[in-house]
């Protein structure tokens, strides 16, 4: 087995808790919030200097899992297993690699439907709005537990990509380098539209009950639709054409009934059904919203004025076939860092997996990110 091929291996989820009732974080909104738990996975082996260690930040339904498997019966490794590992564009053989479940997340970090130790019961919607900006603040509280007072790098895409951008505005004295995916300085009017459906769509669910559901069924079928939704924003017309056409499910001519299913039809069932099984409802509205908060340059005057603070080295890559955060968007943070005198490098990939190309477009997205690091250890 070649070494771009090895897998991580088994990786144990670690909780970092910190704050008490009413002390934590600062929140955007004026807040401080505690306790937190933060989950978190780490991989590969943090050098002596410190000097080695990357932050990958997951988007919208992403988790800590970033590689490597959790049991030996796991069929399947973390979301981004093809760039993090051995010999891989995030080498584990090299750099120390730190993921965590983000703030208002539903996969081990402190959300919408944890315990509220005050109260006893899930927050529900008395859990305080959020933004990306929150859970970088969280992320580096996690870092200075674990020692760390420098990034070698910090990386995401969509929404990993917002908040590895607030990261090297908000700290730029941590942040030696910022790769960032299929993302962008703000999200655009169509951005929030979706987002805004999918709440609603989750909100008319009978069984939402006001957020209060944790005692009963959630709003499966709201939740499900939610993420229909989202998910078509994240395919491409031709990723759909090739992979799905006008094809039938079980039938080879109309049956000119409500049985018809095309094949795309029965995928988005089947994404909607299996994403109710591991995300809480809450979670998405809360999530959602802090991404149409987002406005990189909004508290610092504008987006050049906020890419002026930065000290990074930044790659910034983009997909000819994602509409959901165009190129334009890429080109814009681009420009601005340019306008500031600033190192950033740029590529557009012609890739037909729409916004999920970041996910999916491994090979020659890792060959670039691999020579972009190279560069920032100076090789």
């Amino acid at each position: 087995m070649g070494a771009d091929e090895r897998g991580y291996g088994i990786v144990k989820p670690q909780d970092y808790e910190f704050g008490e009732a009413g002390r934590g974080v600062r929140l955007d909104n004026g807040q401080e919030f505690g306790p937190i738990t933060v989950r978190y996975e780490t991989y590969g082996t943090l050098n002596d200097a410190r000097s080695n260690a990357i932050l990958v930040v997951h988007a919208f339904s992403g988790d800590a899992h970033v590689t490597g498997i959790h049991h030996p019966s796991d069929k399947h490794e973390g979301w981004w297993s093809g760039m993090v590992g051995p010999g891989k564009a995030f080498d584990t053989d090299k750099y120390f690699i730190i993921c965590s479940n983000v703030l208002g997340g539903c996969q081990g970090s402190t959300g919408p439907g944890s315990i509220d130790p005050e109260t006893r019961k899930p927050y529900g919607l008395t859990f305080p709005v959020i933004t990306i900006h929150d859970m970088v603040e969280v992320q580096r509280k996690l870092l200075e537990q674990l020692g760390i007072s420098s990034l070698l790098c910090v990386t995401g895409g969509s929404m990993g990509g917002m908040q590895a951008l607030d990261w090297a505005v908000s700290y730029p004295d941590f942040v030696r380098s910022a790769i960032v995916l299929a993302s962008t300085a703000r999200l655009s009017a169509q951005g929030i539209a979706f987002n805004a459906v999918g709440r609603n769509a989750i909100m008319s669910d009978p069984a939402w009950n006001e957020g209060n559901y944790y005692d009963g069924s959630p709003p499966g079928r709201g939740l499900a639709t939610a993420r229909m939704i989202g998910h078509i924003t994240y395919l491409s017309d031709e990723s759909m054409r090739v992979k799905f056409g006008r094809r039938l499910r079980k039938r080879e001519a109309y049956g000119y009934d409500f049985a018809d299913l095309f094949e795309i039809e029965s995928y988005l069932n089947y994404q909607g059904d299996k994403f109710v099984e591991r995300f809480d409802a809450n979670s998405y509205i809360y999530l959602s919203k802090a991404m149409d908060y987002f406005d990189l340059g909004d508290r610092y005057g504008g987006l050049k004025e906020a890419l002026a603070r930065t000290k990074a080295k930044f790659l910034l890559v983009s997909f000819t076939s994602d509409w959901l955060f165009p190129t334009y968007q890429s080109k814009e943070i681009v420009y601005g860092l340019m306008k500031s005198d600033k190192d950033v490098s740029f590529t557009e990939i012609s890739c037909p997996y729409g916004h999920d190309s970041f996910l999916l477009e491994t090979e020659r997205q890792g060959e670039i990110v691999s020579s972009f690091l190279d560069t920032v250890n100076g090789k």
